[in-house]
C-alpha cells in the first residue's frame, strides 16, 4: 500500500489530529485503520499503516544481535514506535514523547513517502523545503536515481 499527496492538518490540545480524507480514501476499502508511529529519521514521525509495518518489522527483527551496530540502529529505530487507532471521533493520539521529538505544535503537514506518512510541524516543513534550492534538488536527483538505474531500478 502506497500513499500519494500532502495535507494540512491541526493538532488539539492532546495532541490528536483526524487523518485527512485524502489519505483515508487511499487505504484498502474496510482496512482496519490501525496505525504504528515512530520517529521519523530528521526532525518527523514516520505513520505506518500496520501492514507497511510489519514486513520492515520483521526485517528488523532478524537483523544480527550479534552486530553491534544491528543492535544500535533496532534501539534507535524502534524507540517510541507505538500502535494507534482512531477514538471514536476518528482522531489519532500522537504520544507525548513523540510529539516532543518531532517538535509538533499546532499546525502540521502529513506528507505521502511511498508506503508510509511524515508527520512535520508545517513551520519545519516549509523551512525544509525554503532552504532547498532548485539547483540542490536537481543534484540529488540526479544522484539517486544515477545510483538505482545502475542497479537496474528506477
Amino acid at each position: 500500500m502506497d500513499f500519494l499527496g500532502e495535507f494540512e492538518a491541526t493538532l488539539d490540545a492532546k495532541g490528536r489530529f483526524l487523518l485527512p480524507v485524502g489519505f483515508k480514501k487511499q487505504l484498502p476499502e474496510g482496512e482496519q485503520l490501525r496505525f504504528v508511529i515512530n520517529r521519523g529519521f530528521e526532525k518527523c514521525l514516520s505513520l505506518y499503516p500496520v501492514k507497511n509495518w510489519e514486513p520492515l518489522f520483521q526485517k528488523i527483527k532478524a537483523l544480527n544481535d550479534f552486530d553491534p551496530a544491528a543492535r544500535e540502529f533496532r534501539r534507535k529505530f524502534l524507540n517510541g514506535a507505538t500502535y494507534v487507532e482512531p477514538d471514536t471521533a476518528g482522531r489519532l493520539l500522537i504520544p507525548p514523547n513523540l510529539k516532543d521529538h518531532a517538535d509538533l505544535q499546532k499546525d502540521i503537514v502529513l506528507v505521502a513517502v511511498g508506503e508510509k506518512i511524515e508527520i512535520w510541524d508545517s513551520n519545519k516543513y516549509k523551512q525544509l523545503f525554503d532552504s532547498f534550492s532548485p539547483e540542490e534538488f536537481s543534484n540529488l536527483a540526479s544522484s539517486v536515481m544515477n545510483k538505482n538505474t545502475e542497479t537496474g531500478k528506477l
